[in-house]
């Protein structure tokens, strides 16, 4: 989204007090958002969190 609207991740970052390498890491599925960054990305571009960020469950590859 951040790129179809013509932001830089700089300016993305500036909006939302987060460094760019934090928007960075987001973009890469290498950090998950806090639930209130999630929440302020969604509002920033007016959508619902559902429709920015989907959930997958990770795994437990333990059985007991």
């Amino acid at each position: 989204m951040r790129k179809l609207n013509g932001i830089t991740q700089e300016e993305f970052a500036k909006e939302l007090r987060v460094s760019r390498q934090t928007i960075s890491a987001i973009e890469n599925g290498k950090y998950n958002p806090s639930l209130g960054l999630a929440f302020e990305i969604a509002i920033y571009f007016n959508k619902k969190i559902e429709e920015v960020f989907t959930y997958e469950k990770e795994e437990n590859h333990e059985k007991k």
